[in-house]
């Protein structure tokens, strides 16, 4: 028998479905996590099995890796195929085969077809290589970037199929096509209503996101147990002052970790607490440790409030100034200087922070007051309690009253 361990998510199940095809019922599969790859692995080496062992897209810790090269050393086949940089130290191993990719990111499956190409014990299918390259820009997330949803839709495709229903079909699908892989109509018209979902639920858990810092970072932290991928790059765009987003999942006991910033380094970060993954997209063990620095700490928090999106006067980035709050009852405007910088005033008080960009202003008020933009309806209701103006004359002088009063014209309301 050859014996693979794989990750239990997309493209480790792309890995186990690339087995059962070059090996076909020689395939003894076991998708796993982190947090029990370590104890599966040993208690098969235990066994003093002769078998070909693979293990892709996932990485052993350090006593295993020491069991995996004495078994090597005394004859027997390891092979290890990863692309996440936290893996890189298995390359130093004859049996460790670790690349993210330079010019073009990786992902398991393709590393692994291309190793069993070079060694023929698989036939070149061109199903197999579209299906593949799907599963690489979804796990590398570069179907944002070019826009290729379908990498998205496979992923769905696999969340509600589930993970044998979808490798079965994918085998058979592969195999009866091998010339081109596409979606059915049945398959576009459920995957056209999982995308309304899953809005719902992104909406949801942007109201129950709560903002604190861990290290040196402002994170973002919500509950939830579905859609990590999604959520998480949603959240982060919606939220795009948070540098990343951090989703706790008590089912699973598991903290899933995403950005899409380069300056934030997410594997590093999970790393730190037991756990790794890519730049981008990580994760780590929900323990008592990590329990106490991320959970204990984020439920006496209020959740963000969202951004108005149809305000018309209390705007970003006007010449007027915009102005934010939060829970505590602050009211904090950011303004433009004489010196056309930004400025920020909290309880008639000038910061001595200035910015020469709105955005960097911004980032700055939303990190450290946790702070939103204000609706309009509240900007004008707090204008007619403090000037002698009606609400109508307040919103038709709005831009010209807040910018006479920066410059301390006499005539701002007459």
């Amino acid at each position: 028998m050859i014996k693979l361990f794989t990750d239990s998510d997309l493209d480790g199940t792309a890995c186990a479905l690339i087995a059962e095809l070059a090996f076909e019922n020689e395939a003894e599969i076991t998708h796993c996590t982190y947090r029990n790859l370590d104890d599966r692995v040993e208690a098969f080496l235990l066994q003093n099995s002769g078998d070909p062992v693979f293990i892709t897209d996932l990485s052993v810790n350090e006593h295993v890796e020491k069991r995996l090269e004495e078994r090597f050393q005394k004859g027997s086949h390891v092979q290890m195929i990863d692309h996440h940089a936290t893996a890189m130290h298995f390359n130093d191993y004859e049996w460790g085969f670790v690349d993210p990719g330079n010019d073009k990111k990786t992902c398991a499956g393709t590393l692994f077809y291309q190793f069993l190409l070079e060694k023929e014990k698989i036939e070149r299918l061109e199903s197999l290589e579209q299906f593949l390259e799907l599963v690489r820009k979804y796990d590398t997330w570069e179907w944002e970037e070019d826009n290729e949803v379908d990498a998205k839709r496979l992923n769905d495709l696999f969340s509600i199929m589930g993970r044998e229903t979808f490798k079965s079909e994918m085998l058979r699908r592969l195999t009866r096509d091998p010339d081109s892989f596409a979606f059915n109509e049945s398959e576009e018209m459920i995957l056209d209503l999982e995308e309304r979902k899953i809005e719902r639920y992104i909406h949801q858990k942007n109201r129950q996101l709560v903002q604190m810092d861990v290290d040196e970072y402002c994170i973002g932290l919500v509950h939830a147990e579905s859609y990590h991928s999604e959520l998480g790059n949603e959240l982060n765009k919606r939220n795009p002052h948070l540098d990343f987003i951090t989703i706790i999942n008590d089912g699973s006991r598991r903290l899933g970790f995403r950005t899409i910033h380069d300056e934030a380094d997410v594997s590093e970060f999970a790393s730190r607490y037991g756990g790794g993954g890519h730049p981008k997209a990580s994760g780590c063990e929900l323990n008592e440790d990590t329990f106490r620095i991320f959970v204990a700490p984020s439920f006496a928090l209020k959740p963000l409030r969202k951004d108005p999106e149809r305000n018309k006067l209390n705007e970003r980035n006007s010449e007027s100034g915009t102005f934010y709050e939060n829970h505590e009852g602050k009211i904090i405007y950011l303004r433009p200087s004489r010196d056309d910088r930004w400025e920020i005033m909290c309880r008639g008080e000038v910061e001595k922070n200035e910015f020469d960009q709105f955005e960097d202003a911004e980032r700055y008020v939303k990190r450290s007051y946790h702070a939103w933009l204000r609706s309009d309806k509240e900007v004008v209701e707090d204008f007619v309690r403090i000037l002698p103006l009606t609400k109508k004359q307040i919103i038709d002088r709005y831009h010209y009253m807040i910018k006479s009063m920066l410059h301390q014209e006499e005539d701002a309301l007459s």
